[in-house]
């Protein structure tokens, strides 16, 4: 029997430290009304670090976001 090989699939980068002042207002500004994987994708980080700043920021999701999710 041959041996199958498995490809890798590359992932993206993702960046660690600090925010740039560019990243925190595209943060502030997508948050409200879009969902958070999406924001930490464009980014380029991860799911949690969005979250946690994010929250630090004392920003929250709209009323009317979490209206189309069936949460409000």
């Amino acid at each position: 029997m041959a041996k199958k090989k498995k490809k890798k699939k590359k992932k993206k980068k993702l960046i660690k430290g600090l925010w740039s002042r560019s990243e925190l207002s595209l943060l502030k500004k997508l948050f409200p009304n879009n969902p958070t994987a999406e924001i930490a994708a464009k980014l380029g980080r991860p799911n949690d670090a969005v979250k946690k700043k994010a929250s630090r920021m004392r920003l929250r999701k709209s009323k009317r976001y979490l209206k189309t999710l069936g949460r409000a």
